[in-house]
């Protein structure tokens, strides 16, 4: 009877033991495959992370065209951290010709921006060749509400007399000196201010500038835009 109750005790303890480890076998296979169910998760989420950080990292693109004594003038697409020397760079650099002289090589680009790199020729006769590009512009410039309207005409002080307003982000320093109170020192400065802090968004923003206070704004107000 004693021997027939051990068996017995001894059997149960086993069967115990047994299915003990059946659960925790299962229990280990069970974290095993959601481990592995989980890692492609994960991976997905990383490489949505990495496409995203690309897509902000693309600078944007500005187009510019440019004219005159470069060895391939036309249109170029670059950054918008770029100068006019690198538009330059972009068209295969200067003739043998060229004159830089009266333009600024440092200054930013914006887009839609003409850049015209005269010959030593026109330099040296500038103020005929000023003159020339007055009269195209005036041809080129719409004459009334019923003539074809040409959206690429280069601004120039002749635009500025026929609309009574000069544009305080395009306009060169001489179309700013037509403006009262607005002398070469001051002119400077807002074509300085520009340069560095990007275009006007409003025409009180010119107040910004050193040495635009309320007195001159009010002079000049009713004659400039953005």
């Amino acid at each position: 009877m004693f021997s027939i109750t051990f068996k017995y005790r001894y059997r149960k303890q086993i069967i115990i033991g047994i299915i003990s480890v059946i659960v925790i076998a299962s229990l280990i296979v069970i974290s095993i495959i959601n481990i592995d169910k989980e890692e492609p998760k994960e991976e997905i989420i990383l490489q949505k992370k990495d496409e995203h950080k690309e897509k902000v990292e693309i600078p944007d693109k500005l187009k510019v065209d440019i004219k005159g004594q470069v060895i391939n003038p036309g249109i170029y697409s670059l950054n918008a951290d770029s100068r006019v020397i690198d538009v330059i760079a972009a068209a295969g650099g200067l003739t043998g010709e060229a004159d830089t002289s009266v333009i600024n090589l440092s200054k930013k680009i914006t887009d839609e921006m003409v850049i015209i790199v005269y010959s030593k020729t026109e330099v040296a006769d500038f103020h005929k060749t000023k003159q020339i590009e007055e009269q195209v512009q005036e041809k080129c410039i719409q004459q009334d509400e019923e003539a074809l309207v040409n959206n690429a005409c280069i601004s120039s002080e002749v635009e500025v007399k026929k609309t009574g307003k000069i544009s305080i982000n395009t306009a060169s320093k001489e179309e700013l000196m037509i403006l009262p109170g607005i002398g070469e020192s001051k002119a400077k400065d807002i074509i300085s201010y520009r340069e560095k802090n990007g275009p006007f968004k409003s025409v009180e923003d010119i107040k910004k500038v050193t040495g635009v206070g309320d007195s001159i704004f009010a002079q000049i107000k009713e004659n400039i835009t953005v």
